[in-house]
């Protein structure tokens, strides 16, 4: 029994994030060196305190009052102007490695294998593109600036206590381990609970999908409230994990500030231990103490960061699965123009995953080129199998599939594509217009959607419509009938102009 793929861990995943963001360091840098220069101006406050206390209340004052709220109101205009260059900085480079990580899912989906389409529906394919990377975006950009900016004011007001009085500082470090001992312990049930509920939202977002998708079938057999009891059920799953992921990152605040409040008060009680015995100022006491309680408040909000940090390498572990896709492989190297249409089936025999019994078993079909054939049969009798050969979307298990007399494996797969104008039973429009969609993925030439449309039987509709051939379709076709949905899908195979045509029951809708 083959082993299990390792779960990648959070170092690994940090790895393949910075893979994305490192073409933006610089606005990564500058974003820190804002946050960093904001952090600095931090300790001016108690020192501001300190030196207002001490002088402030005496006859003749070093330096004139005016001078306190000046310095005040400026030192926090500072401020606030280096806060939101960084933050701009930060959501500026975060959005374009947002776009990075898009392009990249989106490459991924269209070069993918055929076969991973039949376990990942479009409803999670969504999700994983458009909001995972976003939430992911948005939960490190976050965490980011409270640890650019509080954790640089910790580090500055940190090395102030130090500076001003070092025994009380080291006395304040013995919380610390505690504190790291709590930090580790929420972690880890905050991994566990994120985990499940990730994919617990994949499969609500694929019911949400179904009920969009579906809604015909699911009125017709008066489903409504089997449908919402299944979706009320899966949604109240989604529900209780994203409770439990409060509830385990909410233990970390008042734990951190019981724990913090035990090293304020044992600094508290030696401070006035040593005011008693001549060793400080009023001033200085209050500078201590007030640049303490701050560096309190700034650690209580940086153990506040471990939430989304890991909710977001819970859910770009997701994306990083996706992009991990295998692409469709393509290893013919024969250039391929236009064909002269020649089909031939040599043996071929084929079986899906899974399956018991072959779908094609030992084929042998001729088709010259110029000649028109059908193929009879029941449903699952492999006619639509023999289309995917053509077009590589499946591979024989044994014999050869020839196209003009070389086997197709032998041909670049863009190139042989391009010989088939394909009309599926699966009609699949896009959310365009119509000339858009019978002109798609080639120039557009007005006259020969006009011509497609007349030799589809579908002008006398459009030509009839206030926009004309620039009315918007819907998505899928929705504002198209059946007949009229498969009529577009023929006249953009005629578009096309391919040397190969095939109808999979393509007038199925039609008279």
């Amino acid at each position: 029994m083959s082993e299990a793929p390792a779960t990648p861990s959070h170092a690994a995943i940090a790895r393949r994030l910075w893979v994305h963001a490192h073409p933006q360091r610089f606005g990564l840098m500058a974003a820190a060196a804002a946050f960093f220069a904001g952090a600095a101006t931090e300790p001016l406050i108690p020192l501001l305190l300190k030196v207002a206390l001490d002088e402030g209340f005496i006859a003749e004052p070093s330096f004139p009052l005016w001078m306190v709220p000046v310095a005040l109101i400026g030192l926090f205009a500072l401020r606030g102007v280096l806060s939101f260059v960084g933050a701009y900085m930060l959501s500026r480079s975060s959005s374009r490695v947002v776009l990075s990580i898009r392009s990249a899912l989106a490459d991924v989906l269209l070069r993918a294998e055929a076969s991973v389409f039949t376990r990942l529906t479009p409803g999670v394919a969504v999700v994983k593109v458009v909001n995972d990377t976003q939430t992911v975006a948005n939960g490190l950009s976050g965490a980011l600036i409270t640890l650019l900016r509080d954790g640089s004011t910790a580090v500055a007001l940190l090395i102030y206590l130090f500076w001003q009085n070092w025994q009380l500082t080291l006395l304040s470090l013995v919380t610390v381990p505690v504190l790291g001992a709590v930090v580790r312990l929420v972690h880890k049930r905050i991994v566990a609970v994120g985990r499940a509920g990730y994919q617990a939202q994949l499969r609500l977002a694929a019911m949400i999908e179904d009920l969009a998708r579906a809604w015909r079938v699911i009125r017709t057999f008066d489903a409504q409230a089997f449908e919402k009891q299944r979706v009320a059920a899966q949604a109240g799953q989604v529900q209780r994990f994203a409770l439990k992921t409060s509830a385990a990152s909410a233990l970390m605040t008042p734990f951190s500030q019981f724990i913090s409040s035990i090293g304020v008060a044992l600094i508290v009680t030696a401070a006035l231990y040593q005011a008693q015995s001549g060793q400080g100022t009023v001033g200085s006491f209050v500078g201590y103490v007030t640049a303490l309680l701050l560096l309190v408040s700034k650690t209580r909000h940086l153990t506040d960061i471990s939430n989304p940090i890991i909710n977001a390498l819970v859910v770009a572990r997701g994306v990083f699965e996706l992009m991990d896709t295998p692409a469709e492989p393509d290893r013919g190297q024969r250039p391929l123009e236009r064909a002269r249409g020649e089909i031939t089936l040599e043996d071929v025999t084929l079986t899906y995953p899974g399956a018991s019994t072959p779908a094609l078993n030992h084929l042998s079909l001729h088709v010259p080129a110029g000649f028109s054939i059908a193929l009879m049969g029941p449903s699952g009798s492999g006619k639509s199998t023999v289309i995917n050969v053509l077009l590589g979307f499946a591979h024989p298990d044994s014999g050869r599939v020839l196209l003009d007399g070389v086997p197709v494996e032998e041909y670049r797969i863009a190139d042989l594509r391009r010989q088939f104008a394909v009309v599926s039973q699966d009609i699949v429009l896009f959310d365009d217009t119509i000339a858009a969609n019978v002109a798609y993925a080639q120039p557009m030439d007005e006259a020969r959607v006009e011509a497609s449309l007349h030799a589809a039987a579908l002008w006398e509709h459009v030509s009839s419509l206030p926009q004309g051939i620039y009315t918007p379709v819907g998505t899928n076709g929705s504002q198209l009938s059946g007949g009229q949905r498969q009529r577009l899908a023929i006249a953009r195979a005629l578009y096309k102009d391919a040397p190969i045509w095939i109808w999979d029951e393509a007038t199925s809708a039609l008279d």
